[in-house]
């Protein structure tokens, strides 16, 4: 690690460019390489110290080998060892002189420091020491000023001269700032000036303060009086100040123009050094105060660095330049006049650099080389040379260095002619002093950047590799990329002096492996280093503004992208500062989310995504709001009889403003307790002027609303009280009506408490005939909505009125409403009723309008009930279901829809009121022409063969006229459900049936068949079937033996396409097999446990291309459902076979040789050997005379792990079922041996001479494996899947023993 920061640190000082520049010669990584020596730090010339303060002149130096280093004091050798007070810091030329036991100014002298190695010597500059002044002001006594109002003024401060200069600056006793102004201000040299003075200007604190910046002190200047009078005053206290005051005694001061208090004279001189600061001012006095501006005659002022200062009154130009030299013109002006003062300035320069000072050489032997010193300066400078801190004149001879003026030539340089050579610039303002070395060396190249370096970049940024090198000669620099097949020239591509590569816009493809080959006449050197283009950071969805109520929460979202190499970090600053550290803030990697909110969490957040390349960031603000705060202080004013003038104070809007008040008013008089809306007003006002009504107890209050929502209710105003009066209206709403045939209900929208004006609120009810000049009948209604009128005649108009009254007096006029009496059923019926036939399906109906007097009540329309009586076809049933159509308004005629062809219809027509219908017309009838039929009831295909087919249909339902014939269509279907071209047929009318010959065998057609009238073709029924395949293509798909499928000449085949759908149970699963003679290729099986819940669902296998499969899913014990399906395209039916039945047995074991198991083998061998030793046993016994007994020799013979035997006889127990109906496991036989047909094809029968399994009297089983099972398991395989009983498997071990 610190070899790698040793080196980046080198490339930062490492630069290389064409011939003849500097090449620094890296010390630091470059062990053993020679250098001359090379000031690195020194002392300003002008040295200004601290006298408290040990004095310190700095000098370092780097070479190799390191330099010893030397002083010259004032010109002479200083010997520093020979000062007690003085030592030199090591492995450093820097001095450290003590001065506790001297005093600095014996150490004010002109110092230079000399570095050498034996390669050369290099010299500071002459560095002037002399110490920070600050002497003391000269004890005087400053008389006071008295001076006449409006003349001009200057207080003298005159500092002593320090150095440095000190800073000047006037202020009183208290040490405050004295104020100034565009009349009163400090000028460059200190001095205070007035333009006039004022009575206000009276103090006598006027204290000049001198500040030195070394030292750090202030010193200060006697306190200065100054006042002033008036000529009254001063005549007034003459004689006060006669004997000890300047008196002045001119006449009053009158307005004047301006005239210049400094500089004076319309013109003066200044001359500035290039580079410094240039300031000019220009003081006017005058009443009234004059105004200062500036111009340059010969141009315009540099905008960007001039400044103005003591109000204008001083002119600052900084970095002065040749350029700024030339005539300024200061004016002052007032309204009496103007003055003008031209400023010459001359700018001088004292040397400086053209080009930089010279650079060091580093060339090898035989090479060319320049040193340039190229100054300038005004007046022009001079340049002399030295070499090692000689004068070159006296230098020895070198015929390869040649001097002309400011440049020196090398020429074919030799080993051992490195040396440090000093340009010195100078004029009669300054110098220039600067060494630069000629260090002749042989080194082959090395690169010095870090090999295997990886850079990254953003992509669309500029890429820098870096390639620093140090060889002499100066090495070329070439770059490759990955293969290194050409060098990387022109663009993108771009080679810096100093061996950095750089590509403009970094992009993907960049990125890979680059090679940097250094080489000069000695050698060759290469490093490698990677470039890593990287996508950048960007924000995708930035913080939206949001607003939010205080208590709630807000998330603001900040989602990025970035490469994924560059993990970034999320950083959330709230005003551009740190968040609070409070818990509600919770800062997840794409989201702030802020809870419980609170005011002070308003701000500006700002989300930044960080990564080690780049960043972006993204800002939003957050503004709480809440609910305004109710309205304070409601006042009352301009109270009158109907109107009040209400005021209030908005309370806090909460950061959102008050979009309206609302103003809301209690009636205790007569609602008491119940708020009601008044009026609304805008946000922006206070104030509103209420219209009220009389009889009322006002109580007001006021909400708030803001985009939040309301405020709470202000608390409520003073109760006001308007008077009672007559209403001011009248009810609404007047209607009449009648509820029956004889009677005139009158009702209206009574009055609310708030529109009665006062109390003792009741009605005037008036009404008369509308067409008889009668008088109006009244009546006087308490508080309620309506009046019945009783014994009126049947549906008569009537004019009403409804009038308010209280005990004030009556409202205004009311207005006429009218009304009816009430309806009665029509008592005629509508005549001249006709139909006419607009086609099979619309007929119009017309008939005469009935009179009005007829209607006896409001003509709602007229309502035509009709019926289909029944078909015109001779087969057709009687058909009558009564039908309405209603027909509202005054109509005449109308039209009845939907009618049945070929039918015979009846109507009549009514009118009817708001009562209800009045008697029917006398009853007609119509006939509906022919139409075109309905689809045929049925279609089925039969008889199918190879290549017939006959098609039987019956006769469509909807005939609709006389059938004329069908119209039968049919086209095949291809594999790809293509439908191929149509062949059309013309059939009689009483055909239901017909065979199509010369059909193509296994296609699949589809057929269309529709009807006919005189009228057209009616809808067209589809079926569609297939043809069978033929007989010497079929082939049976898989190994199990069937006999192939038999086909009935006479008999008529199915639509499926299925046929022999069988099933078999095996040790891997159950087998089903069916045949097959569709053309659809999408086959599969579908299957469902029998008896199961509505909501399953069959599973499905496909099978394609198979006439056989086997299911494995199946669950032992239970009973399935199966069947096969054929799909074919979208708009064909299913094919579906027969559902088939299949019982999955309860255990399926695997029937295994036990012959050929290994553990069966050996215990064969222990019992055979057991019954050996028995016998010899029995044999020793017999020998003996002793017997052997019957019993021992049966157990000898059996095993109870095989045989069940009874307790008391020892013979094989019956196994029975009657407690829990369970099989023995293993097996699906009966214990009592009887063989159940039912249950199982196989059985202990197949495998005995007889039907009952029977038992011998020493418990074994009669009978050995027969022929028969042999043969039935040759022909039927491995079909059963019973497993073998327990009695099986002991008749194999009865027979192995």
């Amino acid at each position: 690690m610190m070899e790698r920061r040793r080196m980046d640190a080198a490339l930062l000082v490492l630069f290389l460019v064409h011939l003849a520049t500097a090449l620094e010669v890296p010390l630091d990584l470059l062990e053993g390489l020679p250098q001359p020596p090379t000031i690195t730090h020194q002392s300003p010339k002008d040295y200004i110290i601290d006298p408290r303060e040990n004095i310190i002149i700095q000098c370092e130096a780097k070479g190799k080998p390191h330099p010893s280093f030397s002083w010259t004091r004032n010109g002479t050798h200083f010997d520093i060892d020979q000062d007690p007070n003085v030592t030199m810091k090591p492995h450093s030329g820097t001095l450290v002189v003590d001065i506790s036991r001297t005093k600095a100014e014996q150490y004010e002298c002109v110092y230079q420091c000399t570095a050498r190695n034996k390669h050369g010597t290099a010299v500071s500059n002459n560095i002037v020491v002399r110490q920070s002044r600050s002497p003391l002001w000269s004890k005087e006594k400053i008389k006071p000023i008295v001076v006449q109002e409006g003349v001009s003024l200057v207080l003298p401060c005159r500092p002593p001269a320090g150095l440095p200069p000190p800073i000047i600056f006037w202020m009183d006793n208290n040490f405050q700032r004295l104020p100034q102004s565009r009349r009163v201000s400090q000028s460059l040299n200190g001095d205070l000036y007035f333009s006039n003075v004022l009575r206000e200007d009276s103090r006598n604190d006027y204290i000049c303060y001198a500040r030195f910046p070394y030292t750090q002190t202030i010193q200060q200047k006697q306190p200065i009086t100054v006042k002033v009078l008036n000529l009254d005053a001063i005549n007034d206290t003459m004689a006060a100040f006669y004997n000890d005051t300047d008196l002045f005694s001119e006449d009053p001061a009158d307005e004047r123009k301006p005239t210049f208090l400094i500089p004076s004279g319309p013109s003066s001189s200044k001359m500035v050094l290039r580079g410094q600061v240039l300031e000019m001012e220009c003081i006017a006095e005058g009443l009234p105060t004059p105004e200062i501006s500036w111009t340059k005659n010969s141009g315009d002022l540099p905008v960007n660095r001039t400044s103005y200062l003591h109000y204008q009154k001083t002119l600052r130009i900084v970095n002065v330049s040749e350029s700024d030299a030339g005539d300024y013109r200061c004016t002052a002006r007032n309204k009496l006049g103007t003055v003008y003062h031209t400023i010459h300035i001359m700018v001088k320069a004292a040397p400086f650099w053209i080009s930089g000072a010279p650079r060091n050489l580093v060339l090898a032997p035989g090479e060319d080389g320049v040193l340039t010193c190229r100054a300038s300066g005004t007046p022009k400078p001079s340049v002399t040379w030295a070499m090692n801190g000689i004068p070159i004149e006296n230098s020895p001879k070198d015929l390869s260095r040649k001097v002309e003026d400011d440049t020196i030539i090398f020429s074919v340089v030799q080993s051992g002619s490195s040396a440090v050579y000093q340009c010195n610039v100078s004029n009669d303002y300054g110098y220039l002093l600067s060494n630069a070395f000629v260090n002749v060396l042989s080194e082959t190249p090395r690169v010095l950047t870090q090999a295997n370096k990886v850079y990254q970049v953003i992509k669309n940024h500029r890429a820098l590799l870096d390639c620093a090198s140090f060889g002499s000669p100066i090495p070329r620099i070439t770059w490759f990329k990955d293969s290194r097949s050409s060098t990387l020239d022109g663009d993108p591509y771009m080679h810096h002096d100093n061996g950095t590569l750089e590509i403009h816009v970094a992009q993907a493809h960049h990125s890979g492996k680059y090679t940097c080959v250094a080489r000069n006449t000695l050698g060759i050197y290469e490093n490698h280093v990677y470039l890593e283009v990287k996508d950048p950071t960007r924000i995708l969805k930035q913080p939206d503004y949001k607003q939010v109520q205080r208590g709630r929460s807000v998330v603001f979202e900040c989602k990025v992208t970035y490469d994924p190499s560059l993990q970034p970090t999320v950083t959330w600053l709230k005003d551009d500062g740190e968040l609070p550290d409070d818990e509600r803030l919770i800062v997840d990697f794409d989201s702030l989310t802020i809870t419980d909110v609170t005011e002070n969490d308003a701000g500006v957040y700002t989300c930044i995504m960080n990564t080690t390349l780049d960043q972006d960031s993204a800002r939003a603000e957050l503004t709480v709001v809440e609910r305004p705060d109710p309205p304070t202080d409601l006042e009352l004013t301009d109270k009158k009889k109907r109107s009040v003038q209400l005021t209030w104070t908005p309370g806090d809007e909460h950061n959102s403003p008050i979009q309206k008040f609302l103003i809301q008013y209690e009636d205790s008089l007569h609602h008491r307790g119940h708020w009601h809306n008044l009026t609304e007003v805008p946000g922006t006002k206070t104030t509103a002027h209420l219209k009220l009504s009389p009889y009322v107890h006002y109580i007001f209050r006021v909400l708030a609303v803001n985009s939040v929502g309301f405020s709470r209710p202000s608390f409520p105003s003073r109760m006001f009280k308007t008077e009672p009066a007559a209403p001011d209206e009248n009810p609404t709403g007047v209607h009449g009506f009648g509820t029956e045939h004889d009677n005139l209900v009158i009702s209206w929208k009574p009055l609310t408490g708030l529109q009665s004006n006062g109390p003792g609120l009741h009605y005037k009810v008036m009404w008369r005939q509308k067409l008889m000049e009668s008088d109006w009948t009244k009546v006087t209604v308490a508080n309620n909505s309506k009046f019945v009128v009783s014994g009126t005649p049947t549906f008569v108009p009537y004019e009403l009125k409804v009038q308010a009254v209280n005990d004030h007096g009556a409202g205004p006029e009311p207005a006429i409403a009218h009304g009816y009496s009430g309806e009665d059923l029509p008592v005629a019926a509508p005549e001249n009723v006709q139909a006419v036939l607009l086609n099979s399906t619309l007929s119009e109906v017309h008939w005469d309008p009935v009179p009005p007097k007829s209607i006896r009540g409001h003509l709602k329309g007229y309502k035509v009930y009709y019926w289909r009586e029944r078909s015109l076809h001779k087969h057709n049933p009687h058909h009558v279901e009564k039908q309405i159509l209603t027909f509202s308004g005054n109509h005449t005629h109308g039209i009845l829809p939907g009618l049945h062809p070929f039918s015979l219809y009846s109507f009549n027509v009514r009118v009817y009121n708001g009562k209800g219908d009045g008697p029917p017309s006398p009853t007609q009838q119509f006939e509906t022409p022919e139409g075109v039929p309905g689809p045929p009831t049925s279609l089925v295909v039969t008889n199918t063969n190879m290549d017939t087919l006959t098609l039987e249909w019956n006769p469509p339902h909807d005939r609709n006229g006389h059938i004329t014939g069908y119209t039968l269509k049919y086209q095949p279907v291809n594999n790809s459900n293509e439908l191929g071209p149509v062949e059309e047929l013309a059939l009689p009318a009483n055909a239901t049936s017909f065979t199509l010959l010369n059909l193509k065998y296994s296609t699949r057609y589809k057929f269309y068949l529709n009807a006919k009238t005189v009228r057209g073709a009616g809808t067209a029924i589809s079926q569609e079937a297939v043809t069978i395949m033929d007989e010497g293509n079929t082939q049976t798909p898989h190994s199990i033996a069937r006999s192939p499928p038999r086909r009935p000449p006479h008999k008529v085949r199915p639509v499926s396409p299925f046929g022999n759908v069988s099933s078999s149970s095996g040790e891997d699963g159950t087998l089903i097999s069916w045949e097959y003679w569709g053309p659809e290729k999408n086959i599969y099986v579908e299957y469902i446990v029998k008896n199961s819940e509505g909501e399953e669902k069959w599973q499905k296998e496909l099978v394609n291309g198979s006439q056989n499969v086997m299911l494995k899913g199946l669950k032992e014990g239970l009973s399935y459902r199966v069947r096969l399906v054929a799909k074919g395209h979208h708009d064909q039916p299913l094919h579906r076979s027969e559902e088939l039945l299949v019982l999955v047995p309860a255990v399926t074991s695997r029937q295994v040789d036990i012959a050929t198991q290994g553990w069966f083998i050996g215990l064969m061998c222990a019992i055979a050997l057991l019954i050996l030793i028995l016998l010899i046993i029995c044999f020793i016994q017999r020998n003996k005379g002793g017997k052997y007994p019957v019993k021992e020799k049966e157990d000898a013979h059996t095993d109870p792990e095989f045989q069940p035997m009874k307790d008391d006889d020892c013979t094989f127990g019956e196994y029975s079922d009657n407690e829990d109906h369970k099989p023995l496991k293993g097996s699906r036989t009966p214990s009592n041996g009887t063989v159940k047909r039912d249950d199982s094809d196989d059985s202990l029968v197949d495998y005995g001479e007889g039907g009952d399994g029977q038992f011998n009297e020493d418990g074994s089983f009669i009978g050995q494996y027969s022929g028969k099972s042999v043969s039935r398991e040759t022909a039927e395989g491995h079909e059963s899947s019973e497993a073998p009983s327990p009695i099986n498997a002991m008749n194999s071990l009865n027979s192995f023993v």
